[in-house]
């Protein structure tokens, strides 16, 4: 029998925005209604250190319908009518959003002369909303992100009929995509290198002693050690590694191993990742050479040491794994569990009592997301390059683990760094292929006019990727070795990419190097069978330079 759904109840005369409408179809929010008793609303516990927010500001300042209709929504949210919104969204659409956005409000009114209604929420009012952040002097993205905070309550009055709402067309109300390319003018968070990770880790190895001893203090700073170790280990979100439950460690299948399982809000699913178990010999992990531990042991000990607190806890921390007792503010005494705010603190901390700088001599820059990229890129080096393993590990896809978490090695950078310096001075001198003779891949006819050549004046043929098809390229005996590390190159990438991205873009590559060119030039007697052969096996063991590589996308520098 199929689990039954259960409704919740909700209040529906909460959170009611008491309005008419004029002749035109306007509405009108009621006069007496207008300042409503109570200002504040209470968002309760969440990743933010505010737990409120006060409209009041903007209660009297031309724009109190706006305010109105805006406030009672945020209401709405909080009660659970507009579906499942958290506690840190809505706070997030207060803090980030809502301020900025009946500022802008506020601005226009005093610049109109004259009050504004729930009319005035369009297209218009909008674009003066985008030209005031962008006026505020914020990094695009910073835009964005506050654009984004804002939307989704404008958007929620426009769909109950408070403000027009027209979604299509050049008058809609909010534009298809205010921010083009914004992506591209983000700087997402770096890995960790090598010397970063080992004073990191040396650092946090120091400071995580303390939980091992009989009487050891659960205080928020080492409870915070203890979770970096844990997302240095595991290369886990913070949100979920912050709501860890106490039974995030299940059995696995494997002997010695068990699951770590946290709940991941944006995706209403489970993260899962193996952990070695504790066991009689205690190896050292290879994700952190610096930290002697195991992962589940840290987390059964934090989980001993919290468990007598849990029985304190409020309701809506129950079952948390990072507990502990308030040692300052309003709180003193109380139970409470980490947030980001503690988080922050405590790391910078770290940083600053152990001296801990990254490779310019700057303070160390240290936060969970740098923590995620550290872990992809080693395992990424750990099982030699293998996308799909990091990908797994990560629990992404192999496109957005391949973008946005790995970055080239010091040995890639160095190889890139001595083919640009060779083919900088072989264009300024213009001896373009005299170091690789014509091209890394065989013989070119001509290099400045050929079929793939770019065809502007000065400018050489780099288009390697489509030699095979061109009908200047030529192949001799000596061009074997170069051919055939271009084809291993080409075949280790096949289990690191999309299998669709393979079929389409480099599935060819193998089957025209094998029967059109190798097979023709043995049938027509050009190539030896062991020059093929010595050739082949150089190629394998020792690929050439321009070949050697760690990405296929590198290819397509020169495409």
């Amino acid at each position: 029998m199929g689990k039954r759904k259960v409704f919740g109840k909700t209040d529906l005369s909460v959170s009611q925005v008491e309005h008419s409408h004029d002749a035109a179809g306007n509405v009108l929010i009621l006069p007496e209604a207008i300042p409503p008793k109570n200002t504040t609303v209470e968002f309760g516990r969440n990743s933010f250190n505010s737990r409120r927010f006060d409209f009041v500001r903007w209660y009297g300042a031309g724009i109190d319908p706006i305010t109105y209709a805006c406030h009672r929504q945020i209401e709405r949210f909080l009660s659970g009518q507009e579906g499942a919104v958290t506690s840190s969204t809505i706070a997030s659409y207060c803090l980030n959003g809502m301020r900025h956005f009946l500022d802008c409000c506020v601005l226009r009114a005093m610049a109109f002369g004259r009050n504004l209604v729930l009319a005035d929420v369009n297209r218009d009012l909008i674009d003066s909303y985008l030209g005031h952040l962008a006026g505020l002097g914020w990094a695009t993205i910073t835009q964005k992100s506050v654009y984004t905070q804002t939307k989704p309550v404008l958007l929620a009055l426009g769909q109950r009929g408070l403000i027009p709402l027209i979604t299509s067309g050049d008058a809609a109300t909010f534009p298809r995509n205010p921010f083009p390319n914004s992506h591209r003018k983000a700087k997402g968070e770096t890995a960790l290198s090598k010397h970063e990770r080992q004073a990191f880790t040396a650092a946090l190895r120091q400071e995580i002693k303390p939980i091992w001893a009989d009487d050891a203090p659960v205080t928020g700073e080492l409870l915070v050690f203890a979770l970096l170790a844990v997302a240095l280990h595991t290369g886990r979100n913070t949100t979920p590694l912050l709501e860890m439950r106490r039974d995030c460690l299940r059995p696995h299948p494997k002997d010695n191993t068990v699951f770590l399982v946290l709940w991941k809000r944006r995706g209403y699913n489970t993260s899962k990742v193996a952990l070695r178990a504790e066991s009689d010999t205690e190896r050292l992990l290879e994700s952190t050479p610096s930290l002697r531990t195991n992962v589940e042991r840290l987390i059964r000990r934090v989980m001993a040491l919290t468990g007598p607190l849990d029985i304190e806890a409020p309701n809506d921390l129950k079952g948390r794994v990072w507990l502990y007792r308030a040692r300052n503010g309003k709180g003193i005494g109380q139970v409470t569990a980490l947030n980001s705010g503690m988080l922050g603190l405590a790391t910078n901390r770290l940083v600053t009592e152990h001296g801990l700088t990254d490779n310019n001599g700057k303070p160390l820059r240290i936060n969970i997301s740098r923590l995620r990229k550290t872990f992809a890129n080693r395992i990424f080096e750990l099982t030699d390059g293998d996308l799909v393993a990091t990908a797994a590990a990560l629990g992404n896809t192999l496109q957005v683990a391949g973008q946005n978490y790995l970055a080239p090695s010091e040995d890639v950078r160095r190889n890139w760094q001595f083919m640009g310096e060779v083919l900088v001075q072989e264009l300024l001198t213009s001896t373009i292929g005299a170091t690789y003779k014509d091209t890394p891949m065989g013989r070119c006819a001509d290099l400045l006019h050929g079929q793939y050549a770019p065809k502007r004046e000065g400018a050489t043929c780099m288009n390697f990727i489509n030699c095979l098809r061109c009908k200047h390229y030529a192949v001799t005996a000596e061009d074997l070795y170069k051919l055939f590390s271009f084809y291993f190159r080409v075949l280790v990438e096949r289990s690191r990419m999309d299998k669709r991205r393979w079929a389409k873009e480099y599935a060819h590559i193998p089957r025209l190097i094998d029967h059109y060119i190798i097979a023709e030039g043995l049938r027509r007697g050009t190539f030896k069978t062991a020059a093929v052969e010595a050739a082949r096996e150089r190629a394998r063991s020792q690929p050439h330079p321009f070949w050697s590589v760690d990405l296929i996308d590198s290819l397509e520098v020169f495409a």
